[in-house]
């Protein structure tokens, strides 16, 4: 086991082994959403978000503001995988320490919106930069080659992230739908 009580690699490679385990598409799936989920759980925690006592709903929701400028509490919700509830409550904390600003629309008051405020702003650059540098310190300890291979899939993951992010998804069926 590696740090964190995770499987390294070459252990989890040699149980394959053991196992006479057959490369599938079934396999690569699940090793894949496996390190990513490892790899999403490691970058959520940074010192700006705990310093501005930021939960990881309170960052996704804050980081999604800065991400699309001025934006609709519905699609934040969607986006985020959020009960109207729980975001409310979120978007009013954020509100609370001046890091969100929120209005309605003026056309149907129903509709809210939520927007970063600089401090908010700054405040998801820290993060960002943050995760970012956690990233860099992890991919320098890794071999040459391991990084090379990375850098090589980066292109095959991008594709993926955008075929699986639900807004992309459901706008393609609604474009599909008008046709």
């Amino acid at each position: 086991m590696g740090s964190g009580g995770y499987m390294t690699q070459s252990a989890a490679v040699k149980r394959a082994a053991a196992a006479g385990a057959a490369s599938s598409g079934t396999d690569t799936a699940q090793r894949l959403r496996i390190a990513l989920g490892h790899l999403s759980l490691a970058l959520r925690p940074t010192a700006a978000g705990s310093a501005a006592d930021l939960t990881p709903t309170r960052a996704a929701v804050l980081l999604n503001a800065v991400r699309n400028g001025r934006v609709r509490l519905a699609d934040v919700a969607q986006q985020e995988g959020l009960n109207p509830t729980l975001l409310s409550r979120t978007v009013a904390n954020l509100a609370q320490d001046g890091l969100l600003t929120r209005s309605h629309d003026d056309g149907d008051r129903r509709v809210g919106w939520i927007e970063a405020t600089p401090a908010g702003q700054r405040l998801a650059r820290h993060i960002r930069a943050q995760r970012t540098q956690a990233v860099q310190s992890a991919l320098d300890e890794l071999a040459p080659a391991a990084q090379a291979q990375l850098e090589a899939a980066l292109p095959a993951l991008e594709e993926l992230a955008e075929r699986m992010n639900p807004c992309r998804t459901q706008a393609a069926n609604r474009d599909e739908a008008d046709r």
